[in-house]
């Protein structure tokens, strides 16, 4: 980092509430277990000291880049030439009106959690998805054919100036896309969710067999993001495309990725300790002491594969982090 590094570390010392430390391997903060060192990790869960020390690093003009839980970030063995800031602030409250406020730091599952046992009906099919609520929100993330954009009511946010309130349509929420993955400086901070009166019994076991299920395909202590390409939506793809997608294969208006992929012998490909699992073509995992070069590699090789073979282009659900 240039000299003003120093000056902005001391300016961040005094804001309290900030956990700070430098040089930190970002290896241990990605579920990938894949990433070199950040310059300076900056972590709190006061939203007060969290919105001073953004301030501070934006007027800084130092780089800076906001994570989460890193389940769904794919960073850089060069690791991050500046600043990462984490909010962990996880605080949920239920409302009245069978709505739950919920702060951007908050673990998902805990969150699915909170809602199930107080017998609100909506977060029970997002159970095991890893992640921040934050960045659930951010990328209107789903299973089972639900997702984030159905439970929003409205979203709390900094934009750079001030802290700003939007409502459901006006985080323009689309399949794996919101608002503020294009515009980039707005960072997620709370939100109110809308929720339906359910039975907490019922709730708790739909959860718990979902969660058996996930368990299966990705493992806990799978070194993965998940699924690392997004589905395609039929409508969207080319009509000769579409004549030579098997009906059976259409899944709520969607197209796995992972049939695609496996047209192409996706299944298995292997690049060092970076694995694509035998049993599932969309799941991309480390092995062991796999690499972001590998690991990039092996995903620029499988949209090469259906790019070539389908014309379409294969789109990532995993963000990148420290590359050019």
């Amino acid at each position: 980092m240039d000299p003003a590094s120093g000056r902005t570390i001391q300016d961040l010392s005094d804001i309290p509430g900030l956990h700070i430390q430098t040089n930190v391997p970002l290896s241990g903060h990605t579920r990938f277990g894949i990433g070199g060192a950040a310059d300076l990790f900056v972590e709190t869960k006061l939203e007060a000291a969290f919105l001073s020390a953004l301030r501070v690093i934006r007027h800084s003009g130092i780089p800076c880049v906001i994570v989460g839980a890193g389940s769904n970030l794919i960073v850089s063995d060069a690791g991050y030439r500046g600043v990462v800031l984490k909010f962990s602030g996880g605080t949920m409250e239920e409302l009245p009106g069978s709505k739950v406020h919920v702060q951007a730091g908050a673990v998902l599952q805990s969150l699915v959690d909170f809602t199930t046992a107080h017998g609100l009906q909506g977060m029970e099919t997002m159970t095991g998805i890893p992640g921040f609520t934050g960045a659930a929100i951010y990328g209107n993330a789903g299973a089972y054919g639900h997702s984030m954009h159905e439970i929003v009511d409205s979203v709390r946010f900094f934009d750079g100036n001030a802290v700003r309130k939007i409502t459901n349509s006006e985080v323009e929420f689309r399949y794996r896309e919101s608002i503020f993955k294009r515009h980039k400086d707005w960072i997620i901070l709370s939100a109110v969710l809308q929720l339906r009166p359910g039975d907490a019994a019922a709730l708790q076991a739909t959860s718990a067999r979902i969660l058996d299920i996930r368990n299966q395909k990705y493992p806990p202590s799978m070194k993965c993001a998940g699924s690392i390409f997004k589905n395609y939506l039929f409508q969207q793809l080319p009509a000769d495309v579409q004549a030579q997608v098997p009906g059976n294969v259409i899944i709520e208006g969607k197209v796995p990725s992972a049939w695609f992929l496996d047209q192409v012998g996706a299944r298995g490909t292997r690049l060092g300790d970076i694995h694509v699992a035998d049993y599932h073509a969309n799941l991309i995992y480390n092995a062991g002491s796999g690499s972001a070069a590998d690991l990039t590699a092996v995903i620029r090789d499988l949209k090469s594969r259906v790019t070539g073979r389908w014309g379409i282009p294969l789109e990532e659900e995993v963000q990148y982090v420290g590359f050019d």
